[in-house]
């Protein structure tokens, strides 16, 4: 990374003919980032992708500082909100903006005035996106981006009201950079292989197709998928990941049970399943294809990749037990039964946020199971789910400790014997004799 950076860097600055400060602080900023990227666990390609990132946001200056137009019609302002809506990660969004201020400064000609104007701009715009979850949001922001500009030159000038003209140019420029960053944000979203929390909300519409098929042909799954939602949600606040991401993705990490709903025991309204009729090794395949029928899916209704990694790594490689042990029971002498034929062929979570809905999605199937759901029978499934997992090997490829398996499993018992909580069992009315009527108010 570090000699890919010096090479696009120092063939941008032969090219553009910019002194060698801007290659030094964009070298710097390469190696930070791939530092940083390192613990965020984002891949390689993102990097390359972010590298291009600069390129354009650079050439672009240098366009208009070589064609005599004023520095502040560039949107500088883009380059923070979309860093920041696009990777999550404030530490981030701030290295970039503080190496993009002053590079573009030395691009305008070594002017400091400029790169104080960039980062304050910068900077507010990083803080303010961080929790933005609408594109109204991002709107206003940029009005307030605008403002903030116009103030820091303001102060820079000493106070003073010349060139007005620049005042406006700013103002309008960060609410521009705000409509344009709405515009392009699908873009890099495809571009970086990543969501942000203005996508994800709308995938949380229940209006959405797939949503909306699931309510009428998979009910059960539905609501299934709405418990693990909120259980994974709750779990993520608890560790410090990202809780909104958590709860899409397990919105629709079930939708390949749409294929065959009345194979799956949350969609069965008869005592009868549809099982008791096939083999073993035929059910299994039924239950381990709505994994592969759901990555499907996803594709034909073009979800998000972050989105299809949770249908993926939602059963990791996994055993699928009940029919496992079936296959055991019903096995003949001269037959052989391997547990590798049982296994889910898929990918373990190698992210918190899919590790704790595979969590969830175990959970709330075996409390969902249990004939007395009382707080203690609770405790001891969601801990027995929990270590089975860990022992299983399914958590081997995400970043989460035991002490946040620990607050995870609070968290899955506070929620789980809330919603299945005893009720008091109300005496039947007795029977009483009708009351006598009154008639001309008497009895």
């Amino acid at each position: 990374k570090f000699v890919l950076g010096a090479i696009l860097t120092y063939l941008m600055s032969f090219i553009l003919q910019i002194n060698l400060i801007v290659p030094t602080f964009l070298i710097s900023l390469f190696l930070f980032f791939s530092s940083a990227y390192r613990n965020a666990n984002l891949k390689d390609y993102r990097f390359l992708n972010l590298i291009l990132l600069f390129v354009i946001i650079f050439v672009s200056g240098y366009y208009i500082v070589n064609h005599g137009l004023l520095i502040y019609y560039l949107p500088f302002p883009i380059l923070p909100m979309l860093s920041t809506m696009l990777f999550g990660e404030l530490g981030i969004s701030l290295l970039l903006t503080v190496a993009s201020s002053v590079s573009l400064a030395c691009i305008a000609g070594n002017h400091f005035n400029l790169a104080v104007l960039f980062l304050i701009s910068g900077l507010l715009s990083s803080l303010l996106t961080q929790e933005v979850h609408r594109r109204i949001g991002i709107i206003r922001i940029g009005f307030i981006i605008g403002i903030t500009q116009a103030l820091s030159l303001f102060l820079i000038n000493g106070f003073k009201l010349s060139e007005s003209n620049n005042y406006i140019i700013l103002i309008v420029n960060g609410i521009a950079s705000s409509i344009i960053a709405i515009g392009i944000l699908p873009i890099f979203e495809y571009l970086f292989k990543t969501v942000t929390n203005i996508s994800l909300l709308e995938l949380a519409d229940f209006n959405q197709p797939l949503l909306q098929r699931m309510i009428l042909e998979a009910p059960g799954t539905y609501h299934h998928s709405l418990m693990v939602g909120n259980l994974s949600e709750a779990a993520c606040g608890a560790v410090g990941a990202k809780a909104l991401l958590a709860r899409i993705g397990s919105y629709y990490h079930d939708i390949g049970k749409l294929y065959r709903p009345d194979y799956f025991s949350e969609n069965q309204i008869i005592k009868e399943s549809k099982h008791d009729t096939l083999s073993p090794s035929m059910s299994k395949m039924v239950i381990m294809n709505h994994v592969k029928e759901g990555v499907e899916l996803a594709k034909k209704y073009k979800l998000n990749s972050r989105i299809i990694d949770f249908i993926k790594q939602h059963h990791g490689n996994s055993l699928v037990y009940y029919f496992y042990q079936r296959a055991l029971q019903n096995v003949e002498e001269d037959e052989e039964v391997k547990e590798e034929g049982f296994r889910y062929p898929w990918p373990k979570p190698n992210t918190k946020e899919t590790a704790i809905v595979l969590l969830a999605d175990s959970v709330e199937a075996a409390v969902r199971s249990l004939k007395e759901p009382t707080p203690e029978n609770i405790k001891e499934v969601v801990h027995t789910v929990i270590n089975n997992k860990f022992i299983d090997g399914q958590l081997d490829e995400c970043d989460l400790t035991l002490k946040d398996m620990d607050k995870i499993s609070a968290v899955f018992i506070h929620l789980l014997s809330g919603i299945h909580h005893s009720r008091v069992t109300y005496p039947e009315s007795l029977k009483s004799e009708p009351r006598p009527s009154l008639k001309n108010g008497k009895k």
